[in-house]
């Protein structure tokens, strides 16, 4: 198929690692001669039609800027009856022949609806939390680890001071790579993940013998924490129905149990979005440069869904 117009659109959660990949895209399909057009805010964009046109100057220096150039959302286009068919008829209007679609599960879930249609997408894995099925590592996860091992330094040193046990809950859904790896690389006394099955007792206890040998313990727990208790029917849930985890107050819970549990003072901290902004690490920088690119050639090559 000969290739005119590329659409390029960044949606759900933002993370280090967007405007790498997005430069990534533009400089190769510019180079070879395809124009490329910027989507605002997701897949709403197409719905409001707020497009830009992209080219390599447009693109120059972002490569070390967190977030994402393009804005992002979480619309859905597939929640809402027509929405679908009024995207179809954007890309159409817009005179695209292709688009790239940034994103993780939902995102991508769209690109996917789309390519049922007979729409050419290429869809680019991202998120902070690491959690794409057939990948080893999405960008925006490196970096977010390195920014929530940071905020464990800064909290042994309170811990150390006030002889106390610090949590911190970190993000990641309802996978534990965030917490795992933050609590691996931060020396932590013990790490909560969704994946392992909560033991209060046998936690507490080993924190209970370390606070007595140092007077100070660090527990890093995820958000995504199976508590034996959810938010129900009632819970606020996004377009694509998650639930807002940082509502749940798994932290506190965590500090709270230890707490009635050792008797000893404990603080509970949440990192939250802070772990989604700054400037992309070394790795996150390549690895969505390498997805950019791989995109783009993707669409070259007429391999498309």
């Amino acid at each position: 198929m000969g290739l005119n117009k590329v659409g390029i659109l960044t949606g759900g959660g933002d993370c280090p690692g967007l405007n790498p990949a997005i430069r990534a895209a533009v400089a190769y399909l510019v180079r070879h001669g395809i124009k490329v057009i910027g989507i605002h805010d997701g897949w709403r964009g197409l719905l409001t039609e707020e497009v830009t046109p992209l080219g390599v100057e447009s693109v120059a220096g972002i490569i070390g800027q967190g977030g994402t150039i393009l804005g992002t959302s979480r619309t859905n286009p597939l929640k809402v009856e027509g929405d679908l068919a009024k995207v179809i008829k954007s890309i159409k209007a817009q005179g695209l022949d292709a688009i790239i679609a940034i994103g993780g599960d939902d995102t991508l879930s769209v690109a996917a609806g789309l390519w049922e249609r007979g729409v050419p997408v290429v869809g680019v894995p991202k998120t902070m939390d690491n959690d794409i099925e057939e990948t080893d590592y999405c960008f925006g996860f490196d970096t977010a680890v390195t920014v929530a091992v940071e905020a464990v330094e800064r909290l042994r040193d309170t811990a150390r001071s006030h002889r106390r046990i610090m949590v911190l809950e970190v993000m990641g859904r309802y996978t534990g790579w965030v917490a795992l790896w933050t609590g691996m690389a931060s020396g932590a006394d013990w790490i909560l993940i969704p994946e392992v099955p909560l033991d209060l007792e046998e936690m507490c206890e080993n924190l209970h013998r370390i606070w007595d040998k140092r007077r100070y313990a660090l527990v890093v727990t995820s958000e995504g924490l199976d508590m034996g208790k959810t938010g129900g029917a009632g819970a606020e849930r996004d377009a694509f129905g998650h639930e807002a985890l940082q509502k749940r107050g798994v932290g506190q819970w965590v500090a709270d149990q230890i707490h009635d549990r050792t008797g000893v003072e404990t603080r509970a901290s949440v990192i939250g979005h802070i772990q989604r902004g700054g400037a992309p690490t070394t790795f996150d920088r390549i690895l969505a440069t390498r997805l950019g690119i791989g995109a783009a050639e993707l669409i070259r090559q007429g391999r498309f869904g």
